[in-house]
């Protein structure tokens, strides 16, 4: 917040003007203590509370809810700080596993297992990736919610038990693999929704492209093969299966059937890209209600006012002729204006 939000007024990330919701403490209450989205017999009971018509407290509950929603700045300064921390990790992994054996070959994850040493540099990294995550849980409440919401729930909460297991059944190698995989595809991810905030279009749908590529590909790719293969088949080469077998490769499924369901939202944003030359918004984020309900309520009720005119004479006659008559006066000269 103290780096990014003046920088995104320096970028020219603006947010949009809502209209707000008029102080009514009737709809205020049951908004913060019942729902959000109240039903059609609710919003009969509160307009007869209220002595408002049913139109206008939808209105309201629309403009309350839009209210809440986050602000362009306020989501530029979260994926800011997101990939600040997606780099410095995934080039951290990258510093600490690039002359270690088991990156090269995964057979050697299992080498000397369970009698595998832990070095300083793997505890740090383990350390750093395993408090961000935390950190993500924490903040919940307050980050910028999406419609992926419990995924993000479920994708946090597996990664915490994979990492804090895998620690103490010593799978550091293979978690350190599960860790570097998916930071690669994020580094793409967060400067795409950054630069679509700015509004630099072509930069946002290269590097979106971009990152598809790197997601579908660690994902549903190198992450099968290079964890999912590994800890099911080479690990029984030298040893039984036990407890923490099984846990730790049903945290793992759990995982790539997250990266099926995100893939799935991908390749349909490709296919809009593909058709429509631009990338479609984040099939993820909650979209903003507009009040363009709210304008067509408006054209309908004028509409309605010009109907209800009285029919005047002219009307019933020739356009030209009501035109000319209006502007030439009886003398037949043109009035100088």
């Amino acid at each position: 917040r103290a780096i990014a939000l003046p920088l995104s007024t320096k970028l020219g990330v603006k947010d949009k003007q809502r209209a707000r919701a008029q102080p009514n403490p009737v709809l205020e209450a049951f908004y913060s203590r019942h729902s959000k989205n109240p039903t059609e017999a609710q919003l009969l009971r509160l307009a007869g509370r209220s002595e408002l018509a049913p139109r206008t407290v939808q209105r309201w509950f629309r403009r309350r809810r839009n209210a809440d929603r986050a602000s362009q700045t306020q989501k530029f300064a979260e994926a800011c700080w997101r990939f600040m921390f997606y780099i410095i990790s995934f080039f951290t992994g990258l510093a600490v596993l690039h002359d270690k054996p088991w990156f090269w070959d995964h057979r050697e994850c299992w080498t000397g297992y369970p009698q595998q040493p832990l070095q300083p540099s793997l505890f740090w990294y383990y350390m750093l990736e395993l408090s961000f995550y935390w950190s993500l849980v924490f903040t919940l409440p307050f980050d910028v919610k999406r419609k992926d919401f419990k995924e993000q729930v479920v994708h946090h909460a597996a990664t915490i038990f994979l990492i804090s297991f895998s620690y103490c059944a010593n799978y550091i190698r293979i978690g350190t693999l599960v860790l570097v995989i998916h930071d690669a595809s994020d580094c793409f991810l967060e400067p795409t929704k950054i630069f679509n905030y700015m509004k630099w279009k072509k930069t946002c749908d290269s590097l979106f492209m971009i990152f598809s590529a790197v997601f579908l590909i660690s994902r549903l790719l190198v992450y099968p093969y290079t964890v999912l293969y590994n800890t099911y088949y080479y690990s029984m080469e030298i040893f039984q299966p036990f407890f923490g077998y099984y846990f730790v490769n049903a945290l793992l499924i759990v995982l790539q059937l997250l990266h099926v369901f995100w893939s799935c939202l991908i390749i349909h944003m490709v296919y809009k890209f593909m058709l429509h030359g631009t990338m479609e918004k984040d099939m993820r984020s909650d979209t903003e209600e507009s009040d363009k309900d709210e304008e067509r309520e408006q054209k309908q009720k004028g509409l309605r006012r010009f109907s209800s005119l009285p029919s005047s004479p002219c009307g019933q006659s020739n356009g030209c002729e009501v035109l000319g008559s209006r502007a030439q006066p009886p003398n037949g000269h043109l009035k100088e204006r």
